[in-house]
């Protein structure tokens, strides 16, 4: 029987080296794989939903003159940022708009934050209008007489969604809601958000 030499021994030991090296790298390329899958199947990230939760009249003055009707007011309200994402949503800082009729009347500060995953956020927002931009619209009188005024806001808030402390992938949330002021009992009524 031929005895085996060294040269064929590190021969045998280096195959099997290659062997279990070209295993790790499948086994590595394998989780990789499925990683990837898994985030972009089942774990796929969405933009997170803003929405006033609730407005309150902290003040509000009406000058109801029959030469130039205006008004003021100032709103405090709840903004919810509700994220369904596995990881957190952290965003910078905005604004939250009021506008009557169409025209931009206010606005209020929304600063950056971050939306913890599968969590709703809760923010204080305040925003102070007036209807000086809107004094020439020509359902002002009308509006002020009914005793309702047609109002809607809107914001949008940028970040980036962090999963694993690996990935991040740039989403934003977009909130555009309506509301009535009653201004004979200086309240919000049929808040709407979309």
């Amino acid at each position: 029987m031929p005895k085996m030499t060294s040269g064929g021994n590190q021969d045998a030991r280096r195959k099997r080296n290659i062997k279990c090296l070209a295993f790790i790298v499948a086994g590595v390329i394998s989780q990789t794989v499925t990683t990837v899958l898994f985030l972009l199947l089942v774990m796929r990230i969405r933009n997170p939903k803003l929405r006033l939760g609730s407005v309150s009249v902290e003040s509000f003055n009406l000058n109801s003159s029959s030469s130039s009707p205006s008004f003021s007011i100032k709103l405090s309200a709840q903004v919810t940022v509700k994220n369904t994402n596995f990881g957190h949503f952290k965003f910078d800082n905005s604004t939250a708009t009021i506008s009557y009729r169409g025209t931009e009347i206010g606005e209020g500060a929304i600063s950056k934050e971050r939306a913890r995953f599968r969590s709703t956020k809760k923010l204080n927002v305040t925003v102070t209008a007036s209807s000086g931009k809107a004094s020439t619209n020509s359902h002002l009188r009308s509006d002020i007489d009914s005793g309702i005024l047609q109002l809607s806001s809107r914001a949008k808030l940028s970040g980036k969604i962090h999963l694993f402390f690996i990935f991040k992938k740039k989403k934003s949330a977009e909130m555009n809601c309506t509301m009535e002021l009653n201004t004979k009992i200086k309240a919000i009524q049929n808040l709407a958000c979309k």
